[in-house]
């Protein structure tokens, strides 16, 4: 079963204060905790978003580089 209610802002601030302190406390870090997740998300999108890219040449460049330190090494 599920209930949905189309409260205003003002109604749910007036439910939340009558709620008991440890309620209101436990609701707080609630949505701290909800709100922190959400700014993580956004700070991962925001790095890979703006993070640099490889050119092909970038790319083509470092895989022989890379096969030149692997034909180096001694086996």
């Amino acid at each position: 079963m599920e209930l949905k209610l189309n409260l205003e802002y003002e109604q749910i601030l007036k439910i939340v204060h009558q709620l008991p302190e440890n309620d209101i406390k436990r609701l707080v870090k609630s949505l701290q905790s909800k709100i922190a997740s959400k700014k993580k998300d956004a700070d991962f999108q925001e790095l890979l978003l703006n993070a640099p890219i490889w050119s092909e040449d970038d790319v083509l460049n470092f895989q022989n580089a890379r096969d030149q330190l692997n034909k180096s090494r001694i086996a």
